[in-house]
């Protein structure tokens, strides 16, 4: 983040590659600011005889770091952020840049907020909350005084380099010290669904995904083929609805978690117990006729076990992993005698205008 002081890119730059021990020095540089903030980066960093990035690497040997027109991020909204529709499409564009900077897991991330409005310093720093992972960092560049906003200064240099002022003797710029001050952050990532870690990221939906899971509930919908679990409404193939209404009756019902069938030994029962479930459901996609004849001679431990690992995924999908424990179909001790049920307490489990647990 810049705003209209693109002297914040080298004096970060020069904090983390020069002064820091060890080095840390970036592949890319990314610069997220407004049209104004852009054409200044442009001029004072990029052009290629006098841009301070050019002068910064040349005077430091630093390796080639790529940071150019292309790597200048304008915000989609008027300069003039006071409305609320423009801050709130700023607000998106720095998630969504965030969301994609985080999504390689072999990157790592170092976001600046030292420039800028403090409304986009903000949303750049939750960004980086909700999607950061551990190898993340947000810092804030610190300037010694006279320096610090001064036009004609952009990084220490290795050698002498008079700035002047206003007053009667010039500035070393060789003689500033520019610190960077580390910002602690929450990490929220790991309870964000994966559905908004892969796809485009709005800033409200990511601080709404974020929050505190609600009271547990699961509510079955099934003339709908649909579930709504812990406030989130996730539709189901026929196949997954009816392995979870299973598993969601005999909750109900006070039984016990079951085994998975042996291999080469299919369960009946199962079959016959699945088959129930399944025939509660309605709509054009639910194809009894086909999954009876899969089910013949009665459920393999293959179908348990494909029809369990297809629903966790959808439901992690939707709920993000944190959020979607409570609902998924437990496996419970350890192998031999792993068993399988829904540790859901049972109170929380409903079937709207429905009775009898929709039976």
């Amino acid at each position: 983040m810049t705003g209209l002081t693109p002297q914040v890119v080298t004096e970060t730059l020069y904090c983390l590659a020069v002064a820091q021990e060890p080095p840390w020095i970036p592949t890319e540089v990314h610069l997220v600011t407004t049209a104004e903030g852009a054409e200044r980066a442009e001029q004072a960093l990029l052009s290629e005889a006098e841009g301070w990035f050019h002068r910064l690497r040349r005077d430091y040997r630093l390796p080639p770091i790529r940071f150019d027109v292309g790597t200048i991020h304008v915000i989609a909204a008027p300069d003039d952020l006071a409305d609320p529709l423009a801050n709130g499409a700023a607000a998106d564009a720095i998630t969504e840049r965030v969301r994609r900077l985080t999504a390689d897991p072999e990157s790592a991330l170092h976001v600046s907020i030292a420039g800028g409005r403090k409304s986009l310093a903000f949303f750049a720093g939750h960004a980086l909350s909700l999607f950061g992972r551990p190898q993340d960092r947000l810092s804030h560049v610190l300037v010694e005084g006279a320096y610090q906003g001064h036009p004609g200064f952009f990084y220490p240099p290795p050698r002498s380099c008079p700035i002047h002022t206003g007053g009667l003797r010039p500035l070393d710029a060789a003689e500033a010290r520019v610190v960077l001050a580390e910002i602690p952050f929450v990490r929220l990532r790991q309870g964000l669904p994966e559905a908004l870690l892969a796809g485009r990221a709005s800033y409200s939906a990511a601080v709404a995904a974020a929050q505190p899971a609600p009271p547990l509930e699961l509510r079955f919908e099934l003339a709908s083929l649909r579930v709504v679990a812990g406030g989130r409404g996730l539709e189901l193939p026929p196949a997954d609805l009816a392995f979870y209404l299973w598993f969601a009756w005999r909750r109900l019902d006070g039984l016990a978690p079951i085994r998975c069938p042996a291999d080469g030994a299919p369960e009946e029962d199962y079959a016959r117990a699945f088959l129930l479930a399944y025939e509660r459901l309605r709509g054009p996609f639910a194809d009894i006729e086909r999954t009876r004849r899969a089910l013949a001679g009665g459920m393999s431990r293959e179908y348990f076990l494909q029809r369990r690992s297809k629903l966790h995924r959808r439901l992690r999908t939707a709920l993000g992993a944190a959020a979607a424990e409570p609902y998924l179909v437990q496996a419970q001790g350890s192998r031999p005698d792993t068993l399988y049920g829904l540790t859901l307490p049972a109170s929380a489990i409903r079937f709207p205008g429905l009775e009898e647990g929709g039976r």
